[in-house]
């Protein structure tokens, strides 16, 4: 029987060995003996190659060790935490607490390219945030450390002062291998939104820009977060932050709803009161002469009895229409002959000017088939759902008090959802703070019935023993986030329950059915693994080997192992998991059958012909089994169990 790789299964996606595959699918020719022959390599980019000594580039001290840490597989694990969650066994959704970096490594088998959107809210790097001290010899220990799981007395969490000499520095070096491995996890048609302010927006731009491609870079949002602005500021009043908006390149944004404030800008009605308004097709501003687009002047014909256009001259259509200037000469029209033809039941003509002359111009409804129609965001964002007060005022409302500093508000990712996401798409944030997103998400499935899913990410920073989260019961930011969410869902809750209430004895169509909503959230913790052998100390290598006998370290529960082989294997880490009995041991059955899990002791053969019989029961496309390495009767069961198995045509069979 085969056992699980300590170099290739206990650790996550090797970024750089994906990379090398990559590299080979391009250029085979480059690869010999598995090495990489750069002379070839070379010559097959041709005149793409840069080599001139000065080249334009974003450097800084410290970012090839950045880089590195981005490639370095994580050894770690996620425990599950039920008992702090809410609707386990059915929710979609995850929390997870630990360091961020960590977490992304983890999660890059399991989420590669699923990720619709990402929002952050990173450190603004004013001289107060916590930066995140990367470890990059042992990151799972250092995080340990820091969060006084292995240090009685724990360490105190940094902050980036000016006078200490690397001030952007510190800040890019946690941010580059964070945004690397955030990237790899966005679909191809995803969108990563990132809140900061002016002092590393210019840092933050270039950072981006190397990472997702300047070609990728969707815009520079300016959001109008304190309309009054910072009084205590020494030049200007601040009145806004900054929302860069990158995309993995094929983003296709879904637009935003028309306003209600724009409705007055569609003064028509047409006779089934549809509001419209007419926009004239005459193209405006520069570029607008025959001379810039020659073919784009032509005539179109209008009836002295009706409003309608043609292309054709007709008794009936006998007005000959041309794009004018105001000057008299020559201009053109915005649309070209052929998408006049196609659209010419859009067009109308009217009598225009002091000389009463024919024009041509374009029904534009405020509406869709689906309700009011969708326009393009601008790139300043101004409102009280955008402001810094909304936001505390909601976590106030919730939790009963100031909690949190500047939380941002629910308005503001719920823009960026609106635009960016369907109804059963993954929403990611790593820096998920008091839970902004998340409280986002779930408003938004509520208002239309959707099933969007999030992953919120949080180290369990600790609050300040003077501050009022400590003393309102928060130990951590993290659980500031967490007790957030669960009053959201209470609120969600108890709105469903009165409409349940009110909608007793009448009658109901399918549209005012209560609809199932995704309530809950798994939470996850970040740990160290679950097995001996993947954190073998060649310092210790006598208790190493005394240990493997039983590798499974003895604080841990089954339920830890399960998700460490979830994540191992790069499986969606809120799938079903169904719990059977064979023979009196649990097996676990996941995916429906694509993989099965026994964890047991003293498994006999009864259990294994159990396992096996169920690939006849499920027929899935694809069976794999994973037991315990120490979890057999005797050894003599262990040998057959293979045999068992291949008869029933499962061959990937492996032990921990």
């Amino acid at each position: 029987m085969e056992k699980l790789n300590p170099k290739t299964d206990g650790t996550t996606l090797d970024v750089v060995n994906q990379n090398v595959e990559a590299l080979r699918e391009l250029f085979p020719e480059a690869f010999t003996e598995d090495k990489i022959d750069f002379d070839v390599l070379r010559e097959a980019l041709g005149n793409y190659l840069e080599e001139r000594p000065e080249r334009y580039s974003f450097n800084w001290n410290g970012k090839s060790q950045a880089r590195r840490i981005a490639q370095t597989p994580s050894t770690g694990t996620l425990r599950p935490c039920p008992e702090e969650s809410v609707n386990w066994e059915t929710t979609q959704n995850l929390f997870i607490e630990g360091d961020n970096l960590e977490v992304l490594k983890l999660l890059q088998k399991s989420y590669h390219k699923k990720i619709k959107m990402i929002y952050i809210d990173p450190p603004y790097n004013t001289g107060n945030d916590f930066i995140y001290p990367d470890n990059f010899r042992d990151n799972i220990s250092n995080y340990l450390e820091l969060t006084g799981q292995t240090d009685e007395g724990g360490r105190k969490f940094s902050t980036n002062r000016e006078e200490s000499g690397r001030y952007h520095t510190n800040w890019l070096n946690m941010m580059y291998p964070r945004l690397k491995l955030a990237r790899n996890l966005l679909r191809d048609d995803g969108v990563i939104f990132i809140s900061i302010d002016d002092h590393e927006i210019t840092n933050l731009v270039k950072l981006c820009d190397e990472v997702f491609g300047e070609e990728n870079r969707l815009g520079i949002i300016t959001v109008v977060s304190n309309l009054k602005g910072r009084s205590d500021d020494k030049y200007f009043a601040t009145a806004h932050n900054y929302l860069l908006a990158y995309s993995r390149g094929d983003f296709v944004t879904r637009g935003v709803s028309l306003p209600e404030s724009y409705l007055d800008d569609y003064p028509e009605q047409d006779d089934s009161e549809r509001r419209y308004r007419l926009l004239g097709l005459r193209k405006r501003g520069s570029g607008a002469k025959r001379e810039d687009r020659p073919n784009m002047f032509f005539p179109i014909y209008g009836s002295p009895s009706t409003a309608s256009v043609s292309l054709e001259m007709t008794d009936e259509y006998n007005i000959k229409i041309l794009p004018r200037l105001s000057d008299g000469t020559d201009g053109r029209w915005r649309w070209g002959r052929d998408t006049v033809g196609e659209r010419i039941s859009e067009l109308v003509s009217r009598l225009v000017g002091s000389t009463a002359r024919l024009d041509v111009f374009q029904i534009d409804y405020a509406d869709a088939e689906n309700g009011l129609k969708r326009i393009k965001p601008k790139t300043t964002w101004t409102g009280s759902e955008f402001s810094n007060e909304a936001g505390t005022l909601e976590v106030k409302k919730l939790l009963g008090t100031k909690l949190f500093d500047n939380p941002k508000p629910v308005g503001l990712v719920s823009y960026c959802l609106e635009q960016a996401i369907e109804n059963a798409d993954i929403v990611l944030d790593v820096f998920a703070g008091s839970c902004t997103t998340a409280h986002a998400v779930l408003d938004l499935n509520r208002t239309d019935g959707g099933n969007r899913k999030f992953i919120m990410v949080q180290l369990p920073e600790p609050c300040d023993e003077k501050s009022e989260a400590f003393k309102a019961g928060y130990a951590t930011i993290a659980d500031i986030g967490k007790e957030r969410i669960r009053r959201v869902i209470k609120q969600i809750e108890a709105e469903q329950a009165e409409k349940a209430k009110e909608a007793e004895g009448t009658l109901l169509n399918n549209e005012d059915e209560p609809r199932v909503l995704d309530l809950g959230f798994k939470v996850l913790k970040l740990d160290s693994s679950n097995i001996r052998s993947w954190d073998a100390d060649f310092d210790s290598l006598e208790t190493t080997l005394l240990d493997s006998v039983d590798n499974i370290k003895n604080d841990r529960s089954e339920s830890d192992v399960l998700y460490e082989i979830l994540i191992k294997y790069g499986l969606d880490l809120t799938i079903p998991i169904e719990q059977r009995k064979i023979d009196g041991k649990v097996v676990y059955i996941l995916g429906a059958g694509a993989l099965i899990i026994c964890l047991d002791d003293s498994i006999s053969l009864e259990v294994v012909e159990g396992i096996a019989e169920l690939k006849t029961e499920l027929k899935p496309e694809v069976i794999r089994v994973v037991f315990k390495d120490a979890g057999f009767k005797d050894d003599v069961v262990k040998t057959n169990a293979v045999q068992i198995l291949r008869q029933a045509g499962i061959n990937d069979v492996k032990s921990l």
